[in-house]
């Protein structure tokens, strides 16, 4: 049994580590020079890289609340949401005022991952959805950090700030539920996997297709909306 879970768990977290790959190699070209600050394919990258993440986790704290029967696997699904949907608003913003294109959806083998945990229920589910958030965000801090001290651009360095905490939020809820791996988060955390750049990277938009705007309701049920708006 404990070797069938860490097979499933593997095969859950390779494709969890996409957002925090580089695409390419020169991260430190400049490609805009706004008034806050000169903008590199680094900072570009980081802003397409937490939209993505969100777009994944969004539909796993909606799982986790619709499918978990342990209170404190709610409570991270809720912790989830709310900061994603925090997350979203200040990437939509940033992406706007910086000429950023944003995906609607995230990449293949996210959307696969989530497809996977979807699948799951009870405690397989609870185990897996704690220890996958826990170490995609473990290693989404080692991103933001290096971002955070790179970036030459003011407006990229308040997003990385408020990343920062959202990601330390869903670290503690996470650990909170008392369900991590923590094994399998120092494998994941110290081996990035190496997977194809189509598998990496979220589809671009299609042409004229409303931003899909991750929202979280008053009555505290959550669903993916759609926004004219880019």
């Amino acid at each position: 049994m404990g070797g069938a879970v860490v097979t499933t768990l593997a095969s859950l977290l390779y494709p969890a580590m996409l957002g925090v790959q580089k695409v390419n190699t020169a991260q430190d070209r400049v490609i805009a020079t706004p008034s806050t600050g000169a903008l590199t394919e680094a900072d570009r990258d980081f802003v397409v890289k937490v939209r993505a993440a969100g777009l994944w986790e969004y539909p796993v704290g909606q799982m986790a609340l619709e499918k978990s029967r342990t209170k404190a696997v709610k409570s991270a699904g809720k912790h989830l949401i709310d900061g994603v949907a925090s997350m979203d608003a200040a990437c939509r913003n940033a992406a706007g005022r910086l000429g950023i294109t944003l995906p609607n959806q995230s990449s293949p083998q996210q959307q696969s991952f989530v497809f996977r945990l979807n699948a799951e229920s009870g405690e397989r589910f609870d185990t897996d959805m704690a220890t996958v958030v826990r170490a995609v965000n473990g290693q989404m801090l080692s991103m933001i950090a290096s971002v955070r001290t790179t970036t030459k651009n003011s407006l990229i360095r308040a997003f990385a700030a408020q990343a920062n905490d959202t990601v330390l939020e869903h670290i503690t809820v996470m650990e909170k539920t008392g369900l991590v791996d923590f094994d399998q988060v120092l494998v994941q955390e110290t081996t990035p996997p190496e997977l194809p750049a189509q598998d990496l990277t979220p589809p671009p938009p299609v042409a004229g297709e409303p931003q899909v705007v991750l929202t979280p309701e008053a009555n505290g049920t959550v669903s993916p909306s759609r926004s004219a708006r880019r």
